[in-house]
């Protein structure tokens, strides 16, 4: 009888390793506990799923431990997961800056392949099955992969099951905190801007000193703020948080602008145009929302006009279009979070193996360990290299070759 596989998780990581398993003649059976499998793979990058990365190193992930996903990353690159994707026919796209996408740009063309290969192979699914007692599951089959993800987005199942499972065995947990995630900020006026969107540069400040400066887009919300720049420096933020640091984030709104030009634009206007109004001259600008909310952090009159605007006023003004600070209160939580940072402690899991170092033939894949990618396909190129190992693992241990 062939040897037996069981996955908990029909995730990125967990629908990877049941195909690796199958194709290498393994009986696998995986458990998911939502209604169908993949729910994360279907809403990652805004339905389009950025599938993985061509530039993957070690100072893409944050970790305890970051250099955990060199032997992964260097045994299952994005070359070894370009030329599988190819023979299932899924043709992938790449954009200069490495990310990658399915060429339908459709992140349902992922998880209906994924999931229709894996069927054809004789996986069986157990959908709406969540495993709750992992020492019995265990009895089950001659090797189980924890491919459970982590608590991020937990209104599609994200949770901590995987965690508590390697607390039963003696593991150790890093603390979870959400990452890519929006940031809620301490403000009476951010939320008056909720819908104003704008390109612009924010620098993060952790006990006012400056940790880190993204660009993109910045959306405004009525808990604070959100938009890929916030996205991506979220994960230091999230964690200085949860050390309770002081966190500030300082936007520069018109970033291609020095100050001293904002400040000789504004009063050029205001010359050239005397009836116009402050809140007139910033909406040429910034998008109207935004303006109001500049002047109204300024307590200036939004409808001062141009005659009336003096120099020392033009330098407030443009002071704090480069450099307007918010104080982060929180991040908005696991559930709006697209992954979590934190997780079993790697320092515990065999980096060639994934097998836990405290319990033989137990493994361990993607998001449930300490290991966090940036924005950019990161996540899901560990979810694939470490099932990739632990795959190959299973079969030298169950000596198929």
């Amino acid at each position: 009888m062939a040897k037996s596989v069981g996955i908990i998780g029909a995730g990125a990581s967990g629908l990877f390793s049941a195909i690796l398993s199958a194709k290498a003649g393994l009986r696998v059976e995986i458990y998911e506990q939502n209604a169908k499998p993949a729910k994360k793979i279907l809403v990652s990058g805004n339905g389009r799923c950025n599938i993985s990365n061509t530039h993957l190193s070690s100072n893409d992930y944050f970790s305890e431990n970051p250099s955990f996903v060199n032997y992964a990353l260097e045994s299952f690159g994005f070359q070894e997961f370009e030329k599988f994707t190819q023979e299932l026919g899924l043709l992938l796209t790449t954009l200069e800056d490495g990310r990658a996408y399915p060429l339908s740009n459709e992140a349902k063309s992922v998880a209906k392949i994924f999931e229709e290969y894996a069927r054809n192979l004789g996986v069986v699914f157990h959908n709406e099955c969540k495993i709750t007692d992992i020492k019995e599951f265990m009895q089950k089959y001659d090797s189980v992969i924890v491919a459970t993800g982590s608590r991020a987005g937990s209104h599609l199942g994200g949770n901590s099951d995987g965690e508590e499972f390697a607390l039963l065995f003696g593991h150790t947990i890093i603390p979870a905190y959400p990452s890519l995630v929006q940031l809620e900020l301490d403000s009476k006026i951010a939320h008056k801007m909720s819908g104003a969107k704008i390109n612009a540069e924010v620098t993060l400040l952790i006990n006012a000193q400056k940790e880190q400066s993204c660009s993109g887009d910045i959306l405004f919300t009525a808990y604070g703020v959100s938009g890929f720049a916030i996205l991506d420096l979220s994960q230091m933020a999230s964690q200085a948080l949860c050390n309770y640091q002081a966190v500030d984030i300082s936007i520069n709104l018109l970033p291609h602008f020095t100050m001293q030009k904002l400040a000789q634009h504004i009063a050029k206007v205001a010359q050239q145009m005397p009836a116009f109004t402050l809140l007139d001259i910033l909406v040429g600008l910034l998008p109207s929302k935004i303006a109001s909310g500049v002047l109204e952090s300024l307590d200036i009159a939004p409808n001062s006009k141009g005659s009336a605007i003096h120099t020392k006023l033009t330098k407030k003004i443009a002071n704090q279009l480069c450099n307007w600070r918010f104080e982060v209160s929180d991040t908005h939580g696991f559930r709006h979070a697209e992954v979590s940072g934190g997780g079993i402690d790697t320092t515990e899991i065999d980096e060639k193996t994934m097998m836990s170092r405290k319990r033989k033939n137990l493994y361990f894949t993607g998001e449930v360990l300490d290991i966090v990618g940036r924005r950019g396909g990161y996540n899901f190129a560990f979810a694939w290299a470490s099932a990739f190992v632990a795959v190959e693992s299973i079969k030298k241990e169950l000596f198929i070759h």
